[in-house]
C-alpha cells in the first residue's frame, strides 16, 4: 500500500443499555482530500481496504462491528468481499440507485452473510424487493420533526428491522427515540450534561477523587493505599486493569502496594481517571464516556511524543493525557466542569485547556475532539499551531486504536 496514511473516524452505536455495540467508520487519506465517505465520488473498496489493513479491522472495532457506507461503484466491487462479514454491516447510501443489478448483489452479499443496513431510509416502494434481507434502517432524526416519526415507522411495520436513529445529540432526543421503539442510537447526546448542578458523587467516585488528589500530591504510599482499602471494588479493578497489556505490566501483580509500586504514580494516576469513568469501580469499555475519554487522552499524549519541542518535558505527555481523559468529566457527574474542577489540584495548562480550550493542550484537546466527528478538515488546520504533520496525526491515531484495542480486551465484561 506504500506511504499512503489515512485518518480514521469511528461514531459510536449504541444499544438500549448505552453500550456501544458498532462504529461508523468513515476514512479519509491523511496525504489527499479524498477517501472520505462523505465524499462519495472517490470511495472505493480499495480504499476502504487499505485503510484497514492500516488500522487492522480487529484494532478499530475490537469485538464490535463496523459500518461501512458504499455507493454503487463499491457495492457492485468484487473487493467487498474480502471485508470480514462478522465484523462489517454494508450501509447502503440513501441515494443508491435501486435495479435488478442492485437487487441481485445486495442478495448475493446476504447469502454470503453480510449485514445490510438502508441509510438515512424513509419507506419506497422500489425498495420492496430489498425490504426482506435489509437488517437494519437508519433514520436521520434531524430531517424531520420527531412526531412524524412514528408514521414513518408503521409503513415499515410490515417488516422485520432493527431501527437506528442517527444524529441523536440531546438525551430528549434519545428519550423520545427509545419510547418509539428504536434499538440502536447513533451520535454524541452520551457525552452532553444533562444537569448543570453540583450532583451527589456516589463513594466510590469519592475515593477516586480523593486518590486522584492524593497522587497530584504525591502523597505517602500508606496513605494512598489505604485509600484504596476503602473500596474492595476499586483493588478488584486495579488488580484486573494492571495486568493488562494496555499497561505493559510484565509481572502479574497480586496487591494494592505491588501495584503501586510496579506501576509507579504516573500510570497509578491514569488508571484513576479511567476508572472515573467506570461505573461500579472498575473499568468496563463497554462505557462510550470511557471509551471517548481514554481514546481521546491517548492520542493526546501520542501526539505530544511525536513533536520534538516537547521531548524534553517529560510530564507533557502525562499531562496531554489527563487533560484528554478528564475533559468529560462534566458529562460523568452531571455538573458544570468548573466545579468539578476546582475539586482537583491540577496545574494551571491542565485548567486553562478543560475550561477555555485555550494553550498548546487546549490546541490538542480540539485536535482529539475534531478527529471524533470525523472533522478531517479542521482538525488539520490546527496541526500547524503546533508544528505537527498530517502523516504523524494519521500514525498517532494508529496507535491510539491498538492501545485502545489492548485495554477494551482486558476489561470486565
Amino acid at each position: 500500500m506504500g506511504e499512503e496514511k489515512f485518518f480514521l473516524g469511528r461514531q459510536p452505536i449504541l444499544d438500549r443499555s448505552q453500550n456501544i455495540v458498532a462504529f461508523e467508520l468513515l476514512f479519509r487519506s491523511a496525504e489527499k482530500a479524498y477517501a472520505d465517505f462523505t465524499n462519495q465520488t472517490h470511495a472505493s473498496a480499495s480504499v476502504i481496504l487499505n485503510a484497514l489493513t492500516d488500522f487492522g479491522i480487529d484494532n478499530v472495532v475490537g469485538r464490535h462491528k463496523g459500518f461501512f457506507n458504499v455507493n454503487t461503484d463499491m457495492l457492485m466491487s468484487d473487493t467487498l468481499e474480502l471485508l470480514p462479514k462478522d465484523h462489517v454491516v454494508i450501509e447502503l447510501l440513501e441515494n443508491l440507485e435501486i435495479n435488478e443489478q442492485v437487487i441481485t448483489r445486495c442478495h448475493e452479499l446476504k447469502e454470503k452473510g453480510f449485514t445490510l443496513a438502508a441509510d438515512d431510509h424513509t419507506y419506497s416502494p422500489e425498495y420492496e424487493p430489498l425490504y426482506k434481507i435489509i437488517d437494519i434502517i437508519k433514520v436521520d432524526i434531524l430531517e424531520r420533526p420527531l412526531d412524524q416519526l412514528p408514521a414513518m415507522l408503521g409503513q415499515l411495520g410490515r417488516w422485520r428491522f432493527t431501527f437506528l436513529a442517527e444524529k441523536v445529540e440531546t438525551r430528549e432526543q434519545y428519550d423520545a427515540c427509545a419510547a418509539m421503539g428504536f434499538e440502536l442510537f447513533q451520535g454524541y447526546y452520551f457525552s452532553r450534561p444533562v444537569v448543570l448542578k453540583q450532583n451527589r458523587i456516589d463513594a466510590g467516585r469519592t475515593t477516586l477523587l480523593k486518590l486522584l488528589n492524593q497522587l497530584q500530591l504525591e502523597a505517602e504510599l500508606a496513605d494512598i493505599e489505604n485509600s484504596f482499602r476503602e473500596s474492595p471494588y476499586l483493588i478488584y479493578g486495579l488488580l484486573r486493569l494492571v495486568n493488562s497489556v494496555a499497561f505493559g505490566v510484565r509481572e502479574k501483580v497480586r496487591s494494592v502496594r505491588h501495584a503501586i509500586m510496579v506501576l509507579g504514580r504516573q500510570q497509578l494516576k491514569r488508571w484513576v481517571v479511567l476508572a472515573l469513568y467506570a461505573g461500579q469501580d472498575a473499568p468496563a469499555m463497554g462505557s462510550p464516556l470511557l471509551e471517548l475519554a481514554s481514546v481521546r487522552g491517548r492520542l493526546m499524549e501520542v501526539m505530544v511524543r511525536q513533536m520534538t519541542l516537547y521531548t524534553k518535558d517529560r510530564d507533557s505527555g502525562d499531562r496531554a493525557f489527563i487533560t484528554g481523559v478528564l475533559s468529560l468529566v462534566d458529562v460523568l457527574f452531571s455538573t458544570a466542569l468548573e466545579e468539578v474542577i476546582s475539586t482537583l489540584n491540577l496545574t494551571e495548562d491542565i485548567r486553562t485547556a478543560l475550561l477555555y480550550r485555550e494553550g498548546f493542550l487546549g490546541t490538542l484537546l480540539q485536535i482529539a475532539e475534531l478527529m471524533e466527528k470525523a472533522d478531517f478538515n479542521a482538525a488539520e488546520e490546527l496541526l500547524s499551531q503546533i508544528q505537527l504533520s498530517t502523516g504523524q496525526l494519521a500514525e498517532a491515531q494508529l496507535e491510539t486504536i491498538a492501545w485502545s484495542k489492548g485495554l477494551a480486551e482486558y476489561a470486565p465484561r
